[in-house]
């Protein structure tokens, strides 16, 4: 037994990973194909372990309907959409034409287009014009850091009671405990951790995956 999460080497990510979901050719190829034409942003892209972790979680918690603000090229999105049935939704907000053309080709690929509803924008207009009423059952939030807190107000109103809400960085890599470091994206990050921790409509953890990723349920 231990008191805290282990450090993770990078051989013990290659053997969780070895021993998760096998990564299939169409995330395999889709990994390789972003490292090529976007080399400067790979590593927006999550790692193969969380996306599994997504996967289930949708199917666990039988999702149907989900949102996910942040799309890239599109690893996220088949994670998810892989993980709610066939007449699901997923509606996925981004800004890139360039980054979501790509997305759009795996998608397919992956058999999964025709639950994916894209909305290029800012993501804020996009959640704003939705109905207020509850509706997703779950939501993922990987985009601009200092967006985050208003993302945030925009979707918990439209999560179902019990919906689940994941939100991707909030590590920040380390630096969220560096008092030194203000770039506006760690200060966005810090503000949004703050700002759950005192959200009484959810319960919610973080959870040592990838650069920290914060899982929240709607009461």
């Amino acid at each position: 037994m231990t008191r805290s999460t282990e450090t993770i080497t990078p051989e013990l990510h290659s053997y969780l990973v070895a021993h998760s979901e096998p990564v299939d050719d169409v995330l395999t190829d889709l990994v390789a194909e972003t490292e090529r034409l976007f080399p400067q942003f790979v590593g927006m892209q999550i790692g193969p372990e969380q996306g599994a972790f997504m996967t289930l979680l949708a199917q666990a918690i039988g999702a149907r309907d989900v949102v996910e603000v942040g799309t890239f090229t599109g690893y996220s999105s088949i994670c998810l959409a892989r993980g709610i049935p066939a007449d699901g939704t997923l509606l996925a907000c981004d800004i890139s034409e360039e980054w979501t053309s790509v997305a759009r080709r795996y998608w397919e690929r992956a058999e999964v287009a025709d639950r994916i509803t894209l909305k290029l924008g800012p993501a804020l207009d996009t959640l704003r014009a939705l109905p207020r009423e509850p509706r997703f059952d779950l939501a993922f939030v990987d985009a601009d850091k200092p967006g985050y807190v208003g993302y945030w107000e925009e979707l918990v109103p439209r999560m179902r009671p019990g919906g689940l809400l994941l939100a991707d960085n909030t590590l920040s890599h380390g630096r969220v405990v560096d008092p030194d470091n203000t770039d506006a994206s760690v200060q966005g990050i810090r503000d949004f951790n703050d700002h759950l921790v005192a959200d009484d409509r959810v319960s919610q953890v973080l959870l040592p995956i990838g650069d920290g990723l914060t899982l929240a349920r709607k009461r």
